[in-house]
């Protein structure tokens, strides 16, 4: 599947502007972790493009201090329910209006964060809406999420929908339509 979706990548890499001005990291960012989406999205029914999105989003395309420092690319943080380690970082949490270190959990692999991003949206109450959304509606997603309390930035469903439009990340939420393309010899 790696090989194929990255066949698939080099193809739109040719065709679409934005591969012109684009840093090759923000490729190598979907074709390391889209198929990792795309098993995410098969398995719980959150759109890859939404995944992949936040992914970018949330770890500036995992060179951000917390992505690099934890494999969280999501930004997910500990909850007295997390067992594991921690890694403290200044996020948006203030006490007596000072900024302090929030506790952010930190993951083995990439991977870990994209497997806990799903069940972090699986097993909260407060996201179940979305889940009565398709898996193609990247944009009721988008939107669904501010809805739903997950980002205090007021334009964080715009941001999401930008970077899946700008980057053709919709083209994942359905995997069965890619075109068939041919395994190249590694």
């Amino acid at each position: 599947m790696r090989t194929y979706c990255g066949v698939l990548l080099l193809c739109l890499l040719s065709s679409l502007s934005t591969a012109n001005t684009a840093p090759a990291y923000t490729w190598e960012y979907i074709k390391n972790y889209s198929d990792i989406a795309i098993r995410e999205m098969q398995r719980s029914g959150i759109p890859a493009s939404i995944t992949l999105a936040q992914g970018i989003h949330e770890s500036s395309w995992g060179r951000g201090d917390l992505s690099l420092n934890s494999n969280n690319h999501f930004g997910i943080k500990c909850k007295k329910e997390w067992q594991g380690n921690s890694f403290y970082y200044e996020d948006d949490d203030y006490v007596n209006g000072r900024l302090i270190k929030s506790c952010f959990r930190v993951y083995n692999t990439v991977e870990d964060s994209y497997i806990d991003h799903t069940y972090f949206f699986v097993g909260n109450s407060r996201y179940q809406s979305l889940f009565q959304l398709s898996t193609t509606d990247y944009k009721a997603w988008a939107k669904g999420l501010k809805k739903c309390g997950y980002a205090t930035d007021p334009n964080y469903a715009d941001k999401l929908i930008k970077t899946i439009e700008e980057y053709q990340l919709q083209q994942y939420d359905n995997p069965a339509a890619m075109p068939e393309m041919p395994v190249m010899a590694q």
